[in-house]
């Protein structure tokens, strides 16, 4: 007998109540093995792709794409152990796996040895995952309604004409049939002959596979494809793109009289338009809003001659590239972001009041033992803040390796939410914005962030004399609650005579 379980969504990170459903990776009826994805969502922190802790077929799914979904809302159910009985409980009846453990002890530690829990994707499973079973066409999924077999041709001929059919029909914009078919297993194994169908709006349930029981091989939908391009004549099949993500249409704000209506004749005014806040950009509001509420913040800034600095780069560069083989050359090319950070970090080390958070509740400043380095990062979706774990630990290549790291995964929106949380001072570089200063508002509950401008030639005063130089801006905002302006001066101080002066890092290695 089928015993019918649901995945509830798991919290994903610190904080986090609830995800957006951006694109479902299963349908009903679909074979799925133990930690499989089965659900990519938006969190106000990353996307994340949801493993499954349990192997079946999917009998459910709760949410369409673009819903919000709080943490421990059922996400889809899974039914395991085989078809259900005729004399088992209907299908209607489902329970979480928490109710199957209190119902039935022994069916509990099946599920348990059968899966790992509600994990994120990488985190690692206590058991092998489970292996995909091959579904007979025409098995009819646990739950589902029985239904007389029909007639199939069994030659490729016949087979080919089936699913040509259902393409020809979706093109020329024939009703779908889907909603007509049982919500039954698709004979399919490969995840890619899924994805190909998906992608050219190929019902599977329609077609009839070559393979072994009639399972669905790649060149079966391929054939489909070209078959459906030579009948359906001038209408073509719509390749869609591989579920994009459709951004809510923002709505209009209505007039709120006829009194303010446009004269009869005269052009209509334009009307404002309302954007939701929400996933990361709304997560952020509420960042920025409570930071500039509860923390009383000041800014100190300062010129400083980067010249040194970047000569110090170009000769590690240069040093690299004439003695390649030299056990100091290292292999990759220093970034100027990671010589900030290194910087910061010897700050702060001197100066510990600004690597720390206000606890209001006890009344306590918590100054943190270790540096974990927040840094701006704009996105597509939205800015986001990766943190470089223990940054206090690392040298100068280290930090270029982890912030190319974490700038491909913030661009490619792969973050995950341990990436996005635990900074305790933050690095903002808006000089790639080709600006020279500002005031940034504090990553709460962080105590400073500094800021840093573009580096460009200025005049400047150099050794008695005016002379052209690379000059940066630097800024400190901080929390006037954690220390006095005479730290962060000492601090914004210490910062730029090492910019202006490398050779001070040497003090303190």
């Amino acid at each position: 007998m089928a015993q019918v379980l649901e995945f509830k969504l798991p919290d994903l990170g610190e904080g986090l109540t609830g995800a957006e459903i951006v694109r479902w990776l299963v349908e009903v009826g679909e074979v799925v093995a133990v930690d499989q994805p089965v659900v990519e969502v938006e969190t106000a922190k990353a996307m994340v792709d949801v493993p499954c802790p349990y192997g079946g077929v999917v009998t459910a799914r709760f949410g369409e794409e673009g819903a919000e979904v709080p943490v421990g809302a059922p996400l889809i159910t899974v039914a395991v152990d085989g078809p259900a009985d005729e004399d088992g409980p209907p299908a209607g009846e489902r329970r979480s796996a928490t109710d199957g453990a209190r119902a039935d002890g022994s069916r509990a530690e099946d599920a348990r040895a059968e899966g790992s829990g509600n994990v994120l994707v990488g985190y690692g499973t206590s058991a092998a995952p489970a292996r995909r079973r091959r579904v007979r066409p025409g098995q009819p999924a646990p739950g589902a309604p029985v239904t007389s077999p029909t007639s199939v041709p069994s030659t490729a001929n016949g087979r080919a004409a089936t699913a040509t059919a259902a393409a020809v029909g979706r093109a020329s914009g024939a009703p779908d049939r889907a909603a007509e078919a049982v919500d039954g297993p698709v004979p399919v194994i490969s995840p890619l002959v899924r994805r190909l169908a998906r992608q050219n709006g190929l019902d599977l349930r329609e077609m009839v596979g070559s393979g072994p029981e009639g399972l669905i091989l790649r060149a079966d939908v391929e054939y489909a494809l070209r078959a459906a391009g030579t009948q359906a004549g001038k209408v073509r099949t719509p390749v869609a793109e591989p579920h994009p993500r459709v951004p809510q249409a923002p709505a209009r704000v209505r007039e709120p009289s006829q009194a303010h209506a446009p004269a009869v004749g005269a052009p209509a005014a334009p009307e404002a338009v309302r954007i939701p806040l929400k996933g990361i950009r709304g997560a952020m509001a509420d960042k920025l809003s409570r930071s500039r509420t509860e923390i009383p913040d000041a800014t100190c800034w300062v010129d400083a001659d980067a010249t040194e600095l970047m000569r110090a780069r170009d000769a590690m560069r240069r040093f690299a590239e004439e003695r390649p083989r030299s056990p100091a050359a290292g292999g990759t090319k220093i970034s100027v972001l990671a010589l900030l950070a290194r910087i910061c970090t010897a700050a702060l080390a001197r100066f510990p009041e600004l690597n720390s958070s206000v606890d209001m509740a006890a009344r306590e400043v918590v100054r943190h033992p270790a540096v974990h380095l927040g840094f701006a990062a704009q996105t597509e979706r939205g800015l986001v803040v990766p943190v470089v774990r223990d940054a206090h630990t690392r040298n100068a290549e280290s930090l270029t390796a982890e912030f190319a790291r974490l700038t491909e995964a913030a661009r490619t929106g792969t973050l995950t939410p341990a990436d996005l949380t635990g900074g305790t001072f933050t690095l903002n570089n808006y000089g790639v914005f080709g600006v020279d200063g500002s005031t940034p508002i504090i990553n709460h509950p962080e105590a400073a962030m500094l800021g840093v401008g573009r580096i460009v030639p200025k005049p400047w005063v150099h050794e008695g004399e005016l002379a052209v130089r690379q000059v940066v801006q630097l800024s400190l905002t901080f929390d006037h609650r954690v220390c006095d302006g005479g730290t962060a001066g000492g601090f914004l101080r210490y910062v730029a005579d090492c910019v202006e002066q490398p050779a001070v890092l040497l003090r303190t290695l």
